[in-house]
This record gives C-alpha cells, structure tokens and sequence, in this order.
C-alpha cells in the first residue's frame, strides 16, 4: 500500500486528480485506484469462478476486523449494513421505549440521524429535543456542548443521538467529553461518525460510544451501498435485528432445520445476501487508510483545510467552520465576499475549472481530503476571487 507522501497529489493512487480538484468527500468520494482493483477483481472472480467460491465472501470478516482496528473495536462488535440510515434505524428501533422518554439531538444533523428519531417519538410518544447551532463571536456557528448537556440533563432522557461532526459547518463536536457524561449518567450515545471516520481518530472505548454507525461513501474513501455499525457489548444480545433472515442465526448453512438462534455478536444482523462488492471496496479502503495512518490523514487535512481557510479569509471571504484545535474537521463551509448565487457559483466552478464542491444550509462546503494538495486549495480560492470581481 501507498504512504501519504505517495498519495498527495498522485494521480497513479488517486485517478480523480488527473480530471478534477475534487473537495466534495463530505458527499461522495472518488474511489483510490486499490479500492477500484479490489472491486474489479471480486468482478472477475464471480466471473470466472464458481460463485459460492468467489473471493468476495470472506471480505465480510475482514471488513470487521480492519474496521475493529480503525474504531478499536472487536470484530464481533461490528455489524455490516446497507448504510448510515440503517445503522441508525437498527439503534432507534430496538431500543424499548416508553411514553415520555427525551432524545436529544442538535437541528442541524443530516437527516439520516433525525428522521429515525422522528419515527421512534410519533410511535412511542417520545419527546424529541433539538439543541440548534447558533452564531459564534468569530463569524463561526457552532452548537453549544454545555446546552446539549442541560438538556441531556432531564430524568427522562434515555439516549444522546450525535454526529461526531456536523455535515453542515463542519463542526467537531466534543464527543469523548460527552460520551463520558453519557455513561456516568446512564445515557445511552448513538454518534453518527460518516463526516469523521477515515477522516479523524475515532476510538469508541475511549470515547464511551455505545452505538457508532457509518456509510462508506464519504471520508472511508469506500464506494456506495455499504455501512457499518458498532453495538457495545452490553447491548449487542439486548437489540434485535432490523432485518431477520436465513443469515441472521447461528447455523446460516443449514436449511432444513428452521433453529432460530441468533448469534451472540453482531453476526445476528447479516439477514441475507450482502453487498459484497461494496464491502470489499470498503476493506480495501479501510486498510488503504490504516497504511497511510488515520493520525498522519489528520494532520496533512488540517494542513489543507488550514491553508483553505487561510486563503478565504485574505480574499474577505466569511468561514463559518470552526477552526480552533478542538472544532476543527475537514469540512470548510464558506460564503464569498459578495452577493453571490451560490448554487449557479459551483456550477460555475465545475464547469470553468473543474472544481467540484457543493451548496450546503446555504453556505459552500469545501471539504479536501489527505491526497489533496495545497495548490488545489489555491485554484479554488483563485477561482472564488474571480467569481466575486465579476459580481
């Protein structure tokens, strides 16, 4: 595998560089060129062999047990899902409920980890409490730990559902801080990790997250259609599968005896035939970004990013991303010096400097990964001054 030095800017890794200054891997990312050989090759192993035989079976297990070494996690503590909505739906639907129990979350999540919530208060009877963000003295938005606190607080409150950072301004929340509080105080912790993970350190034993769920296809570096989900110990026979199906019990490969015993990990919750495409992409993802070092990817994104908003600033552009050493992320959410429409604004960059960045809660969003490069950072911020000397 690569090294980082190997990677930035390295079209022979990173085939997108050859085409594009891609700074969207907070939607969807480029795939590494050992990501895509991974694919290709389960391909052309269900093509030439025997099915049942193909390599793509045993990437399941791998998946967990690299995944396990990126989260430190046991591998029987990680389930394999579909995506981020699942993961989290799997959480809000097994938990027992009951009428006036509090969630409380921040109004400025993506909706995957709000609309499972929403579900589980109109059937249940629970109260949803949303801590907004608000303006920060430094031109920042951010949400405030301490209220999300407070209202965690309430004797009723049963579960702290979060995004380690927040898709919109890229806010890191503090989540170690939070989740001791959590378990001191008898809250369970549900963290939507996908704008972190493959991104910035994660460690769920550390930061006392009982459930971590992610998709592959933002920071993972990993294709579409694949998610995992990590289940602490002490609820992983406690919360029933989502799905069920001839994959969910102990014995998969016997089909003449209908034992429903479910598995005492998060095997329980493979119900059927599973994504293995996806999955192997997303191993070799994992593994491609334990090679590099996840705290190495840290560091040269916060190189970056800084250098980004460094460039912004000059130009007299507003950064809403926090940036202190503990808010910081690899997201960039910005708004030009001018009047703009921001929505024809990227199209614009796409199309006159292939550029690709997004509109998000009316704000761009840049959001470079480890093989980006500073020159990158100056195209865009080149770009973006052109843009406001035609307004």
């Amino acid at each position: 595998m690569p090294t980082l030095d190997e990677c930035v800017g390295n079209p022979a890794v990173f085939p997108v560089v050859s085409n594009w200054n891609y700074l969207n891997h907070a939607g969807i990312s480029p795939l590494a060129r050992p990501v895509a050989d991974a694919i290709a090759a389960t391909i052309e192993s269900f093509a030439r062999e025997a099915y049942l035989g193909g390599a793509g079976f045993g990437e399941v297990s791998r998946l967990r047990e690299s995944m396990g070494r990126l989260i430190n996690a046991e591998p029987a503590r990680i389930a394999i899902l579909k995506n981020t909505a699942e993961a989290i739906s799997t959480v809000a639907f097994g938990i027992n409920w009951q009428r006036g129990d509090r969630i409380v979350t921040a109004d400025t999540e993506y909706p995957a980890n709000v609309y499972p919530w929403m579900e589980v208060a109109r059937r249940h009877g629970v109260e949803l409490v949303m801590v907004p963000e608000r303006d920060r003295e430094d031109g920042t938005r951010s949400i405030s730990a301490d209220e999300l606190l407070e209202s965690a607080a309430h004797p009723r409150c049963r579960l702290v559902a979060l995004s380690h950072v927040q898709f919109g301004t890229g806010q890191r929340m503090p989540i170690e801080r939070i989740g001791r509080w959590c378990r001191e105080n008898g809250r369970l912790f549900c963290v939507d990790a996908i704008q972190s993970l493959g991104a910035l350190p994660v460690d769920v034993k550390a930061m006392c997250i009982d459930f971590l769920a992610s998709g592959s296809q933002k920071w993972l570096l990993g294709p579409v259609g694949a998610a995992v989900l990590y289940i602490d110990g002490g609820w992983i026979e406690r919360l029933p599968p989502l799905v069920v199906g001839a994959y969910s019990v102990v014995d998969p490969d016997n089909y003449d005896r209908y034992d429903y015993t479910l598995p005492a990990d998060c095997r329980r919750h493979d119900s059927g035939t599973m994504p293995l495409l996806a999955i192997t992409g997303l191993r070799a993802a994992v593994d491609l970004l334990l090679d590099v070092g996840i705290e190495a990817i840290e560091r040269q994104i916060r190189r970056v990013t800084d250098h980004l908003v460094n460039g912004l600033r000059n130009r007299g552009c507003r950064v809403v991303s926090p940036r202190d050493a503990d808010h910081w992320s690899g997201i960039v959410s910005f708004l030009p010096r001018g009047p703009a429409d921001l929505n024809q604004q990227a199209i614009q960059l796409r199309k006159r400097h292939r550029i690709e960045l997004v509109v998000r809660a009316g704000r761009l969003r840049a959001s470079p990964h480890f093989y980006n490069t500073a020159e990158q950072m100056d195209q865009l911020v080149d770009a973006i001054g052109a843009a406001d000397e035609r307004q």
